[in-house]
């Protein structure tokens, strides 16, 4: 059982530390005008969402998760409401960051359309997949489980950070995702999903970011045109669970 536990951790945190210390990605100017393909950035989430598919039906990967499950929970007193909050975290980070000073990759324009695109896509699966797979929750209480929406979120954000100031230092990225890998632990220590959930979610949420970065050249043109970014002009996506939102703002 011990073995479980640190295949566990190996196989989240171990996303962490790769996106984490890859210094070879996708490069983007401040005007987001130059975009570097690398298909190798798709093998890290592509297998953890794999895993995730292939745990709906393996038996082995079933008997996993069980057991995952079995060892989290079997001490609780009581559960720990932080990953609602977690989730958010990494990617409220960006801004707050510049508001210090430490300026990002891109203008705050920019930024903006990538972090809401990236949401909408990380949102629409998931709640796609939650209808279409019917996978009901350790806790027994609903058939959604699968994927983990609070663990797509987060790692969307730890990989909005840490494009966003790669540059500055890699730590940045480092702490986003082991924010979003604590977000993920929670879930389960919560008995509100099952591993394989929680790593379709991770998937989910790293292509979700990247596929907003190689796209936002095309969607910022077809938003703002031609136009410079004005950086008091910005997109707010928010969800709660039910709901997903997005509130442009703009001051004249």
């Amino acid at each position: 059982m011990r073995r479980s536990i640190i295949s566990l951790l190996l196989l989240i945190s171990f996303t962490a530390f790769a996106q984490g210390f890859k210094a070879r990605d996708s490069i983007f100017t401040d005007s987001v005008k130059n975009i570097q393909f690398n298909y190798k950035q798709l093998i890290i989430p592509g297998v953890l969402v794999g895993y995730g598919f292939w745990g709906i039906d393996s038996g082995q990967i079933k008997s996993f998760n069980f057991q995952i499950r079995n060892k989290i929970t079997e001490n609780i007193d009581k559960k720990v409401t932080l990953d609602d909050f977690s989730r958010y975290v990494p990617a409220v980070s960006v801004y707050a960051l510049n508001a210090f000073g430490v300026k990002g990759k891109n203008n705050i324009r920019d930024r903006s359309v990538i972090l809401a695109t990236s949401t909408i896509f990380t949102i629409g699966s998931v709640m796609a997949l939650k209808s279409i797979t019917n996978i009901e929750r350790p806790d027994g209480t609903t058939n959604n489980s699968f994927p983990s929406g609070h663990a797509a979120i987060a790692f969307a954000g730890a990989e909005f950070l840490y494009q966003e100031y790669k540059d500055q230092s890699v730590w940045y990225g480092v702490a986003g995702y082991a924010i979003a890998t604590g977000t993920g632990l929670f879930r389960m220590y919560n008995n509100r999903h099952w591993l394989t959930d929680v790593a379709a979610g991770t998937g989910i949420g790293i292509l979700s970011t990247k596929a907003a970065y190689w796209l936002n050249p095309y969607m910022t043109r077809k938003i703002f045109g031609n136009k410079e970014g004005d950086p008091t002009s910005f997109l707010v996506p928010s969800y709660d669970g039910r709901q997903f939102r997005i509130t442009f703002v703009k001051s004249f």
